[in-house]
């Protein structure tokens, strides 16, 4: 088994050897950063204001090396090519296939891998108090330090907004899988933000950090979009991207458990072994049929599709593929922003800039404005990993709801009630903290519900676009949720202070509740529909009009 699994990795690349060599110099350049760190155990690992030594030298060293060398092993020869041959491909899931093991394990492995992917995000909010009291930066607990500590999280996410552009791109280009597998690369790499003596690092390590982790969701969706049954393919996008919820309650989990022995520093550590068990994973994990048959590997996607119960449609001639839905479509970003999907982009946008907005502006500082309230560093840790708790069951519900009640409907019940519970925090203000109960119920929305409503976007840009198209609007509902969270932590920044509990609800209530009349109106409805039957309902309408 161990020699299949070997080989089956070993072969699938453009350069194996190069790729595997820059997995083993990657790992081996952070595992270098390791003595600094530790040997800074005596000061609590406070490494500020010191200087790098020659193993952490090398081991930079071997990290650049390690990601040109991954980079060159999975990038293909004529990927222009490859690309324009994909255009004329087609893979979906056969509608009445039944759910099979492989199609289980697939959901599994990716649930596990989105999870990895979002703890990195996730941590910004639990690392910054830690931050801002090492190197002295200004934040509700130290309010006369000059630089803002939101620098940190307005690199990151700025990072992933990037990511999640260049991704969709990418993986038109290498195949998903390889992109995955270059994202893993990176989470590997950047685990060294926590042995960085200095905060400007840091901030490098964090916009490095964020082009790995913009990408995943995007990618991942895809690629459950073409081999999951229609009739299931919703409501299990939706639970595994809900599984953002289980990211949050496995960082909080750490962060109160590691942090008080460790400091904030060893939460991105951790990275080395999840980004490395994120590599392994992708053993489990098929590369697209559409661009397997497009490099002419057409015996491996044959046997893909065969365990998916797929189908594939090849266009072969110039008028027939103008004449078909997807030739009707140029791959292209602008052609999100034109008819007949001007509509479903604005609805997506909207909803994602305010998904984004709640998620790093308000989740973001849950634990910094827990511990101006009154809360311990480890209380405040607990108080959001409890929230998130009781917030997972909630997951599994509106995975439900999206597949038996609708996509549209469930996005605009879920938008309006996310909007509702957060006025609650508009009431109540900072009498919350005496109510702990009435705080943690009504932090399961913001925690958990919020999750689901990125997950819920990214299934639904998944299924509107078609194929040609899937990963670049997939990429802009993800980057979208990622801007929104630029442009709020822009606005902390450039105020030097962070928003209270209140502010941060009102400013993401307000596109939820827009995002929902946007999906009333103009969002089609995706139930357990084909996707090209879709993509051809919008392109009739517009040539209707």
């Amino acid at each position: 088994m161990a020699l299949r699994v070997l080989d089956r990795a070993w072969g699938e690349f453009e350069h194996p050897a190069a790729f595997w060599f820059g997995v083993l110099a990657s790992a081996t350049g952070v595992a270098l950063h390791l003595p600094m760190y530790i040997g800074a155990r005596h000061m609590h690992y406070m490494m500020s204001g010191m200087h790098p030594d020659a193993a952490m030298i090398t081991g930079m060293a071997l990290i650049l090396v390690g990601l040109v060398a991954a980079l060159y092993g999975v990038l293909p020869a004529r990927g222009g090519e490859i690309k324009k041959s994909a255009q004329r491909i087609r893979v979906t899931a056969i509608d009445d296939a039944p759910i099979r093991g492989q199609h289980i394990a697939l959901l599994v492995v990716l649930a596990i891998a989105v999870t990895i992917d979002v703890m990195k995000p996730a941590t910004l909010s639990f690392v910054a108090p830690g931050v801002a009291q090492e190197y002295g930066l200004k934040s509700p607990a130290n309010p006369h330090g000059h630089i803002p500590v939101s620098w940190l999280p307005l690199m990151g996410i700025s990072g992933t907004v990037v990511g999640s552009l260049i991704w969709g791109w990418l993986g038109d280009r290498i195949g998903r899988r390889s992109s995955i597998l270059l994202a893993g690369i990176l989470f590997v790499t950047t685990s060294i933000c926590g042995a960085m003596p200095g905060f400007y690092w840091n901030l490098l390590m964090c916009f490095l950090m964020g082009l790995g982790v913009g990408g995943m969701l995007p990618i991942a969706f895809a690629l459950m979009a073409e081999t999951i049954p229609a009739r299931h393919r919703g409501w299990l996008m939706v639970l595994v991207g809900g599984d953002i919820a289980g990211a949050y309650v496995a960082t909080s989990w750490l962060a109160g458990w590691l942090t008080p022995t460790y400091s904030w520093r060893i939460l991105w550590l951790i990275g080395l072994p999840t980004g490395l068990l994120f590599i392994a994973l992708n053993h489990w994990i098929p590369e697209s049929p559409r661009y397997l048959i497009a490099r002419g590997r057409k015996e491996e996607a044959s046997a893909i599709m065969a365990r998916y119960g797929a189908t594939v449609q090849e266009i072969p001639s110039d008028a027939e593929f103008a004449e078909s839905a997807e030739g009707a479509v140029r791959s292209s970003g602008l052609r999100l922003l034109q008819r007949p999907f001007l509509g479903p982009t604005l609805a997506i946008t909207v909803l994602a800039l305010g998904t984004g907005l709640v998620t790093y502006g308000f989740q973001l500082w849950v634990p910094t404005n827990l511990q101006h309230l009154g809360f311990s560093a480890v209380k405040s840790d607990y108080v959001v990993r409890n929230a998130a708790l009781l917030g997972l069951p909630f997951t599994v519900l509106v995975a439900i709801a999206y597949g038996w009640w609708g996509s549209r409907r469930t996005i605009v019940g879920l938008s309006v009630a996310s909007a509702l519970a957060l006025s609650g925090f508009v009431v109540a203000g900072n009498s919350l903290v005496h109510h702990h109960l009435a705080l943690s119920l009504l932090l399961v929305v913001p925690l958990s519900a919020i999750s689901s409503v990125a997950a819920v976007v990214s299934a639904y840009a998944a299924e509107v676009y078609p194929t040609m198209l899937r990963s670049r609007g997939s990429g802009l509902a993800a980057g979208m949720t990622k801007l929104g969270g630029v442009l709020i932590i822009a606005i902390v920044v450039a105020a030097t202070t962070i928003p209270s509990i209140a502010m941060t609800a009102v400013i993401g209530a307000v596109p939820l509740l827009l995002a929902a009349l946007l999906f009333l109106w103009i969002g089609p409805e995706t139930k357990r529909r084909k996707l090209e039957e879709i993509s051809s309902e919008l392109l009739a309408t517009s040539q209707a009009a």
